[in-house]
């Protein structure tokens, strides 16, 4: 099963057509706003508004033989715990051996930014190859899942 951290997920797209292809299914989780998908390998779970009530849902429910979609470090880190597999929109693995490394750099920005509130500014746009690593990050996640 694929779980897709789904509210500002930016392959979604990609997410479903992966899973088609593999006849796996998948499962996007948000607080809606998202457009039912007539596919029927694909299952919409709309949750309840409130911090992190989709994190708390996929993290409940993934394990080994799943992969997870998110750019949610902690969402990961529970779900690596869980042995999920994980990656991120832009094609990144998170696994047990870096996942400590990544939790730590995410904390560390967390404080930077609050000590300097005019500091300004956000992340690069998501581009093209992003998109592609995503969907070789997905594939390899895909096929190490089945082979346990």
């Amino acid at each position: 099963m694929i779980f897709v951290d789904a509210d500002a997920c930016p392959v979604k797209t990609e997410a479903e057509q992966i899973a088609t292809r593999h006849g796996v299914k998948i499962a996007f989780v948000s607080n809606g706003g998202l457009r039912p998908s007539a596919n029927p390998l694909v299952e919409m779970v709309y949750v309840d508004h409130g911090p992190d009530v989709a994190d708390m849902w996929i993290a409940e429910r993934a394990g080994p033989g799943d992969v997870v979609v998110t750019s949610d470090i902690p969402l990961a880190a529970r779900c690596v715990e869980a042995g999920a597999r994980v990656v991120k929109p832009d094609g990144e693995a998170l696994t047990a051996a870096n996942i400590g490394t990544v939790l730590a750099t995410r904390d560390l920005m967390t404080d930077l930014r609050a000590a300097d509130p005019f500091r300004q500014g956000g992340g690069r746009a998501f581009s093209k190859a992003d998109r592609g690593r995503f969907r070789d990050g997905l594939e390899r996640a895909l096929r190490a899942a089945a082979a346990g």
